[in-house]
């Protein structure tokens, strides 16, 4: 049986994440939507026809959509603050 090496102990400094790709801001929420619902439709067919290789990529199209609505909705609620 081979031998493992020890461990090595755990550095203090905190692990760096990688930052996932969010929404373009410069674009317009709508027209990326649009974009999205359009990326995510083409994926499930792909899926659905055995044609896809990266699964994985449904569920970032989910959440891409799901920011946008999320920054959409925060716009909506600062807008109807100040207009109080």
């Amino acid at each position: 049986m081979a031998e493992r090496k020890p461990r090595q102990p755990r550095s203090k400094e905190p692990v760096r994440r990688r930052r996932t790709k969010a929404a373009d801001p410069v674009t317009n929420p709508e027209v990326r939507l649009h974009e999205l619902h359009e990326e995510l439709f083409k994926l499930r067919f792909q899926f659905a026809t055995r044609q896809l290789t990266n699964t994985a990529r449904i569920r970032t199209v989910r959440r891409d959509i799901a920011r946008v609505k999320t920054l959409q909705r925060q716009q909506e609620l600062t807008a109807a603050a100040s207009g109080r």
